[in-house]
């Protein structure tokens, strides 16, 4: 079977759905290749560096349409792309089914199998073709730059002869895929970064990032991400009050504002608010990016930028992907070659949309002449963080104090049966053994008691960065032995100089090892 591809006939579209190299995979799955002349110059790739990956280039779309039996793309198709499908072919692409309703009937009436890569569903093994990530992980490193390229300052603070120089501070609403790339890239440029998301189970990765998490004072159960395909789920109005109210105290404090919240077949939540933007400093940027869905802030114009009385910056692109179309479409060629990696388990060059597997399912919209949309729940989990544990109750002081005294009389009761035990074994040793032999129990008996009690008492937590103290401990042993040494009996002589030896290694094997742990945390 033939895969093409078409040039993208959306103005300023410049990613392509198949590079050199991934046209080389496909191959190797059995497939000929064929792109449409030009159709990855903008992105980097021209038709010389096709040819010599084995693809065959097609002077026009309605040749390459006619001639594959598998068409990728990036945008949403055009009506006079849908009405050049039929029965016996796939379209592969971004498709939006939920708000697409005439494209999902006009595909159903050709009788294509339609693959959408927005619904791709977010599980463990899908991962590899999950675009919406891919372009989300773009997206959110864009954003910063686009942010940069717009505010009057640095991102790092800076102290210099001329004067000093605060460094940025930066909000990022939204954790997601999109939301943490543009953690990383704004705490990497050095700015103070903040990050807030309606899951909390989210604040470690953000805390891991070197930012910091804004919690709110209010309790909601959140649906479990597993349920919502690894999305955030719609929250009560009394948690939106909440939200605005601590985002209405953050607005004059921030100067970049980033916004990243989405909810799949939904319009964008309104997080920023007319009033925010007025309270927020002049030469301060906001960069929404859910600007195609409607927008996060009130002020938000898809596909524009503008500057409010106040001087704020508000950037709605719908584009920052394409204007990374090199990484951008090698990203996501990747991830249409892991999806027809899928579609061919044998790899003959022959396509099998099999409905019985949960990520092909998932991301079929229409197939034999039916519309599939939407797909039922996947059968697996999706990618989402555990709930945390619920706290452990917390304890009245009486009942510590009554833990305290029973774990102390468990511990008297264990400690007298010992001694009990010891104090039996000495009396018989001292009826029937010798006098000689009374006095070495009665010193390995008290270095045992002792090493004991020293080495058991020390915190669990303190081993590792007292090994050297605990191990010196076994110095108790050496002198015992030293005390032995000189006895006349061969077999006691022999083991104390054991006993020497043993504790030796274990001191100095000791301060060695802590030695070493310490000079992993010096800095060169």
């Amino acid at each position: 079977m033939k895969i093409g591809v078409p040039k993208e006939t959306i103005a300023g579209e410049n990613r392509v759905a198949m590079t050199p190299e991934s046209a080389g995979m496909l191959q190797k799955l059995g497939y000929e290749c064929l792109i449409q002349s030009k159709a990855g110059e903008a992105a980097g790739f021209n038709d010389e560096d096709y040819e010599a990956a084995g693809v065959k280039i097609i002077k026009t779309a309605a040749s390459l349409w006619k001639e594959a039996d598998i068409i990728a793309k990036v945008r949403i198709p055009t009506e006079t792309e849908l009405k050049r499908l039929t029965k016996d072919k796939t379209l592969i692409t971004f498709f939006n089914p939920g708000g697409n309703e005439e494209g999902l009937e006009l595909a159903k009436s050709k009788g294509a199998t339609v693959i959408a890569m927005e619904m791709v569903p977010r599980i463990s093994r899908a991962q590899k073709m999950d675009a919406l990530s891919s372009m989300a992980n773009i997206a959110g490193y864009r954003a910063v730059i686009e942010a940069g390229n717009n505010f009057g300052r640095f991102f790092t603070g800076q102290v210099t002869a001329a004067g000093k120089v605060p460094p940025a501070k930066v909000l990022v609403v939204g954790a997601g895929v999109a939301g943490l790339a543009a953690i990383g890239t704004s705490t990497s440029l050095g700015a103070i970064t903040y990050a807030f998301d309606v899951r909390p189970e989210v604040a470690e990765q953000v805390e891991s990032m070197g930012a910091e998490f804004v919690y709110l004072d209010f309790e909601e159960e959140q649906e479990d991400g597993a349920a919502t395909g690894g999305y955030a789920s719609v929250s009560s109005p009394e948690f939106r009050e909440a939200q605005l109210a601590k985002f209405r105290e953050l607005a004059p404090e921030v100067d970049i504002v980033i916004t990243t919240a989405l909810i799949p077949n939904r319009e964008a939540p309104e997080l920023w608010t007319e009033d925010m933007v007025e309270a927020m400093k002049p030469g301060s940027v906001i960069v929404d990016l859910a600007a195609e869905k409607g927008g996060n802030c009130k002020l938000t114009k898809m596909d524009e930028k503008i500057v409010t009385p106040n001087g704020v910056t508000i950037i709605g692109y719908t584009d920052f992907p394409s204007r990374m179309a090199t990484q951008s479409s090698t990203l996501y060629a990747n991830n249409i070659r892991h999806m027809m990696t899928d579609l061919t388990p044998d790899k003959d060059g022959q396509i099998n949309v099999n409905m019985d597997d949960d990520v092909i399912r998932g991301a079929t919209v229409t197939h034999q002449g039916e519309i599939t949309f939407p797909p039922p729940p996947p059968k697996t989990q999706a990618i989402a963080a555990q709930k945390k544990p619920e706290p452990p109750k917390e304890l009245t002081p009486e009942e510590k104090r009554a833990q305290e005294i029973a774990a102390f009389k468990k511990e008297t009761k264990t400690q007298a049966t010992l001694l009990g035990i010891g104090g039996a074994l000495i009396l018989l040793a001292g009826l029937f053994a010798p006098a000689s032999f009374m006095q070495h129990f009665i010193v390995f008996v008290l270095a045992v008691f002792v090493g004991f009690q020293v080495i058991w008492n020390v915190s669990h937590s303190l081993h590792t960065p007292l090994m050297a103290v605990t191990n010196a401990i076994s110095s108790i042993i050496i002198l015992g032995a030293l005390m032995q040494i000189g006895s006349g009996s061969v077999l006691i002589v022999v083991l104390a100089a054991v006993s020497v030896f043993m504790a030796g290694i274990n001191i100095f094997g000791g301060f060695l090892v802590t030695r070493r742990m310490l000079a992993m945390f010096q800095k060169s």
